[in-house]
């Protein structure tokens, strides 16, 4: 079981909240979210994601599986991408972006290059 269960990404001064998948890989990333927030420079890669690299290696639990709009994932265990639109391939989901459209999704991240950062949920009871 997952201690922390979401996780913040702010992108341009807007927060989102992620709520993370119960598997290894989103448990090595809370363990890492624990000694330090993650910055990721992010791209825009085939019309569909924003993907960036970690700089360190998770965890994989690769599953074939189509994503949807706001699904964070993780790809060859060290690079983090956010699905903007739907694909099919074999790769970890870590979550998911609560309570957002794919239009407002679209609008964040309508920048070729963008910087994003990863951290845990302060104040929480």
């Amino acid at each position: 079981m997952i201690e922390e269960k979401e996780i913040k990404l702010i992108i341009d001064n807007k927060e989102l909240i992620i709520s993370l998948e119960n598997n290894s890989s989103s448990k090595a990333l809370i363990e890492k979210l624990k000694k330090s927030n993650i910055i990721v420079e992010a791209s825009d890669y085939g019309n569909f994601e924003k993907v960036g690299n970690l700089g360190f290696d998770l965890p994989t639990n690769d599953k074939k599986i189509t994503t949807i709009p706001g699904d964070i994932i993780l790809y060859q265990g060290n690079q983090i991408s956010i699905y903007y639109d739907t694909n099919t391939w074999t790769f970890t989901k870590l979550g998911h972006i609560k309570k957002i459209t794919q239009e407002e999704l679209k609008e964040i991240l309508d920048k070729e290059n963008l910087k994003m950062e990863l951290s845990l949920i302060k104040d929480r009871n």
